[in-house]
């Protein structure tokens, strides 16, 4: 089979196609035909930190594709099932850049008829967007219709994949979404997202603007830019709110003030999906399954996430794509499955 691979840490040009052969699924694990594979931030980060611990590595986390062959105590019904994987990669050397992958069989989710686009699109973005609703006090611990009614959320930079994911999965439970971007075209991405209010950071008062959408401010922000946003998040807060931060803007330590936040029992949640406990993780595979099940997810630009395709043979652009800061969803399309 064709695979991605690198060898080495490095920028996109470390990964290169080779031949591999088709692993074979052991006990409790599923060999899944590939059909899209999709790119994260996490990806491209993994492959310019340290060395593969094996000596070599496939990357990606996240794909889409059918049920090839089930190793020993794993449900025989899957075989032939359309599913999407997520979290291939994490200290695995298996990951969905590839014809194949392998993976535990917790990590392979039906799919139904959706799309493998939409499939691909959903492991990290989509389970980091759970976490970050449901960790708060005042928030529930699942997602499903109404279960977010009278909330409001405030979802920083909603025109990224993670932000994207946040404001489909907060209005499927009925929250207020209010969402900030940094220009016009990124407003229409999260306003087809489905996001109730937009603002234009550059160009409006993000307080002031919440302020008016709701007095008592917000019950949860899922932020991008922790260091960037600090003051605002602090501002807008409302009794028992979490600011959820699922990356680091890469602009220096973060300062938060004491009183202002001890007073509303603010929290600060830090969300990493790998590392998530696995009650939370088994939480959010569930949730967005059933959320892709009822056909309220979307992926493309209709949904406000628009997607770029590359063949298996231009994977290393693909990655570039991402650190560069696509915006939308870089998808790599590995097979016809």
């Amino acid at each position: 089979m064709r695979a991605v691979v690198y060898t080495r840490p490095g920028d996109p040009s470390v990964l290169e196609v080779a031949e591999r052969p088709v692993p074979e699924p052991g006990a409790g694990e599923v060999l899944v035909r590939v059909a899209v594979s999709g790119v994260n931030p996490t990806d491209w980060k993994s492959r310019r930190g340290a060395a593969p611990p094996g000596g070599w590595q496939v990357p990606n986390q996240d794909g889409a594709g059918v049920v090839e062959a089930v190793g020993e105590g794993v449900d025989a019904g899957l075989a032939g099932e359309r599913v999407w994987v997520w979290e291939a990669a994490w200290r695995r050397p298996w990951g969905t850049a590839a014809e194949y992958t392998l993976v535990p069989a917790r990590q392979v989710v039906r799919l139904g008829p959706a799309s493998f686009d939409l499939g691909a699109s959903l492991g990290i973005p989509f389970l980091t967007a759970h976490r970050c609703l449901t960790a708060g006090e005042g928030m529930p611990d699942r997602i499903n219709a109404g279960a977010m009614e009278g909330k409001v959320v405030l979802v920083q930079g909603g025109a990224g994949a993670v932000g994207n994911a946040a404001v489909q999965l907060a209005k499927w439970a009925d929250a207020t979404v209010v969402a900030t971007v940094s220009g016009p075209e990124k407003a229409q991405l999260a306003a087809a997202a489905g996001a109730d209010h937009v603002v234009d950071y550059r160009r409006q008062d993000v307080v002031a603007e919440v302020k008016r959408i709701s007095a008592r401010g917000v019950d949860a922000v899922v932020e991008v830019a922790p260091v960037a946003n600090a003051a605002t998040d602090v501002a807008v807060v409302a009794p028992h709110a979490c600011v959820a931060v699922y990356a680091d803007d890469g602009t220096g330590s973060l300062t938060l003030p004491v009183r202002p936040l001890i007073g509303p029992n603010a929290r600060w949640e830090f969300v990493l999906v790998y590392t998530l406990s696995e009650a939370a993780k088994a939480k959010a595979v569930y949730d967005v399954a059933a959320a892709a099940a009822d056909r309220v997810l979307r992926v493309g630009p209709e949904a406000g996430l628009p997607l770029h395709y590359y063949p298996l043979a231009e994977a290393a652009d693909a990655h570039a794509a991402v650190e560069a800061g696509a915006v939308g969803k870089v998808l790599i399309l590995t097979s016809d499955a």
